[in-house]
């Protein structure tokens, strides 16, 4: 193997306070070395490391890549509700009436992700 990914990097206004969000989601926290007003800080997680940068610029376009989280320990719809209690935003509701589907979300600077069923809610399906 030539290369792997070591971080999903994601430009931000706040690094430490976009972080310690997505630490919350990820049931994680952000790294020991990161403090706020850094401007990085790093989020390890099994899934993905998420690695926020602080730039000058505010968000002004659609994300072009976008994160889609499946609940592990929950269903898709009791996710979506413990996001918008972090602070998310529901931008696009893709859930059908048969369980399938998704919600596309924003996080706090309005970068999208997705939210997909649980692996349980797809076998129950399949």
């Amino acid at each position: 193997m030539t290369s792997l990914v070591r971080h999903v990097t994601i430009d931000c206004a706040d690094a430490y306070a976009l972080a310690t969000f997505w630490a919350k989601v990820l049931d994680s926290k952000p790294s020991d070395d990161d403090e706020p007003g850094d401007p990085e800080a790093l989020v390890e997680s099994p899934g993905a490391n998420l690695l926020f940068i602080q730039v000058p610029e505010p968000k002004a376009v659609k994300n072009r890549v976008h994160l889609d989280l499946q609940p592990q320990d929950r269903t898709r719809d009791e996710e979506v509700e413990r996001l918008l209690g972090l602070g998310a935003t529901l931008i696009d509701d893709r859930r059908n009436a048969d369980g399938t589907g998704w919600a596309t979300m924003a996080d706090p600077e309005g970068n999208e992700f997705c939210v997909e069923r649980s692996a349980a809610e797809r076998a129950a399906t399949a």
